[in-house]
């Protein structure tokens, strides 16, 4: 989540962003007012017939290596038949550009729409469950082969990152308490290149799309990738599935989820016995992440930004 200052929608700025992209100017108005701001900011356009997706990041939430780690690593994912949203490069030719306005830069990337509907908006029958852990399971393997020229960050710095940001924002000492005993015990973790690599961190079933056509999935959203033990990936399925489905309807689903996952991969015991682990990882980093945003207050604020932070609140 950016810090709130960056939630409000910004026309001028996409535009001005978009000049550095081949894009339809007749189609653009219309387009744009379907953003979505959350960790970024989304705002669609189309190009050469296609809808396209403009992504920008401002350079204080981000570090430039993350995002260009993530870019090379979609196009490595690509180059080996895996589907991924397509980069579209600017008309300089560069795939990540920067773009400023008062004095604040933005970091500026473009994608292709991929085909299919988010699994999120699916029946979760036994058909796409099987299609969804076989695209995390493929995922995972091409994961174990890459290496990259731009490393994206690892545990370890997000570690430091964590720690960082709950001195500033003045966490309760239970926080640290527990971001020391994570990191003593995520030391003990065994590491190796089949249980650790890039991970995607939301392989959730808002970033995957199902095909009915080709009865495969497509992935986007590689923003938070992280080098991590693969089982992260599993615990945010596995989380995800429980609030969309239920606890009643979980075990049917992660049973089709794992079958599709083990068609390419083993799911071992010790991958099932460090989930609660990354669960905790995972809270922390998202409370981390939580205070940063809702720390910042405006003199008068638009309603929809008061139910966010009361929603936020409650999350914390």
């Amino acid at each position: 989540m950016l810090k709130l200052r960056y939630l409000f929608e910004d026309f001028e700025l996409a535009k001005r962003a978009l000049e550095n992209w081949a894009h339809d100017t007749a189609s653009l108005d219309g387009l744009l007012r379907q953003f979505r701001i959350s960790s970024n900011a989304i705002y669609p356009f189309a190009c050469g017939g296609n809808t396209c997706f403009l992504r920008l990041s401002p350079a204080g939430e981000k570090l430039r290596d993350n995002l260009a780690g993530e870019l090379e690593y979609i196009m490595y994912l690509q180059a080996h038949g895996y589907a991924a949203p397509c980069p579209v490069p600017a008309q300089n030719g560069k795939y990540l550009t920067t773009v400023s306005k008062d004095s604040t830069e933005y970091y500026a990337c473009a994608f292709r729409k991929v085909p299919g509907i988010p699994i999120e908006d699916t029946d979760y029958s036994e058909e796409i469950m099987l299609a969804y852990g076989n695209a995390l399971a493929q995922l995972h393997n091409l994961s174990s082969a890459f290496s990259p020229k731009t490393k994206k960050w690892a545990h370890d710095e997000v570690f430091v990152w964590i720690k960082q940001t709950l001195t500033e924002y003045h966490a309760p000492e239970s926080a640290l308490r527990e971001l020391e005993t994570l990191m003593h015990e995520f030391s003990a973790l065994p590491m190796r290149q089949d249980n650790y690599g890039l991970v995607h961190y939301d392989f959730e079933p808002d970033n995957v799309f199902y095909d009915p056509g080709s009865k495969k999935c497509s992935v986007i959203d590689f923003d938070d990738s992280m080098y991590h033990w693969y089982a992260l990936d599993l615990e945010q399925v596995f989380d995800c599935l429980k609030q969309e489905l239920g606890a009643d309807a979980l075990p049917s689903a992660k049973d089709s989820f794992l079958r599709g996952y083990t068609k390419l991969r083993p799911y071992t015991q010790e991958m099932e016995d460090s989930l609660v682990l990354m669960r905790r990882f995972i809270d922390l980093y998202g409370y981390a992440r939580l205070i940063r945003c809702v720390s910042e207050h405006f003199r008068t604020e638009p309603e929809w930004l008061i139910k966010l932070r009361l929603k936020l609140n409650r999350i914390i």
